[in-house]
């Protein structure tokens, strides 16, 4: 049987990439495993043939060794590997944290496994954020196609069991919208922050150059940025989810 290891499982994208894969999945995180200590990943590779990759937080800083990690891999006779990056990695890729994530993807492309990577805009869980009762963004009526989780997991789930090799994927949602159209899908009164605002907020759990990546991106995007890919369904055969099917699917943490 076909055995997939899952790095970041208990994430949003994770969670739903496990209940996909069903009994072919072997889910981990930390800290049984620690990509930036790729020894750790040996035990749970033993059978697998495919890895998705998921690397976040201080996993994007410099002591992380993604070729190491892949080495690992190799070793322990998996064949294929799925990269989760981001829409900015091609987009911007001389920011933070886009500007690592794109050295992984040139990393993961060099190597002699088969690889997928996804390329995934904003997450709509993003939108988890205001579960307290009031929308507050900067950029009211900046649109971006901000993304399903679990649409990303969809795709991840396809292109782990073969036949996506080599392929880069952009992943949106079908249709960009603004913060203020995010709110009122979400039946949440707006409030609109400033850059000031947003940034104060944002430091408390993001590293300041994060901070600035994020804010040119929500305040700033390029016209690749707002585009709607069809990725999503080229891959999965489905149109990628609404905003509004998402926030009705979770109208309860609101």
């Amino acid at each position: 049987m076909l055995v997939i290891v899952v790095t970041g499982a208990t994430g949003n994208v994770g969670r739903p990439l496990m209940e996909l894969l069903g009994d072919k999945a072997v889910g981990v995180s930390r800290p049984r495993v620690d990509l930036a200590r790729p020894e750790t990943l040996e035990p749970v590779l033993e059978g697998a043939e495919a890895l998705f990759l998921l690397f976040a937080g201080d996993l994007l800083g410099p002591d992380t060794d993604i070729a190491s990690v892949l080495d690992v891999a190799k070793s322990s006779g998996v064949q294929r590997v799925v990269l989760l990056s981001s829409q900015g990695a091609g987009t911007r890729p001389g920011m933070t944290p886009h500007s690592r994530l794109a050295s992984f993807e040139q990393v993961v492309r060099q190597s002699s496994l088969e690889w997928t990577i996804l390329r995934p805009s904003g997450f709509f869980a993003n939108a988890y954020a205001w579960a307290g009762g009031v929308a507050a963004a900067p950029f009211a009526d900046v649109a971006l196609p901000f993304v399903d989780p679990s649409d990303i997991a969809a795709v991840a789930a396809v292109a782990l069991q073969g036949g996506h090799e080599g392929r880069t994927y952009v992943l949106t949602g079908p249709e960009a919208m603004t913060p203020r159209e995010r709110a009122k899908a979400l039946s949440l009164p707006f409030v609109e922050q400033s850059e000031e605002e947003a940034r104060a907020q944002m430091s408390q759990f993001m590293p300041p150059p994060v901070v600035d990546g994020t804010l040119t991106i929500l305040g700033s995007p390029t016209p690749e940025e707002q585009q709607v890919s069809d990725h999503v369904e080229q891959v999965t055969g489905r149109k990628a989810t609404r905003f509004a099917d998402w926030a009705a699917r979770n109208a309860e943490a609101f």
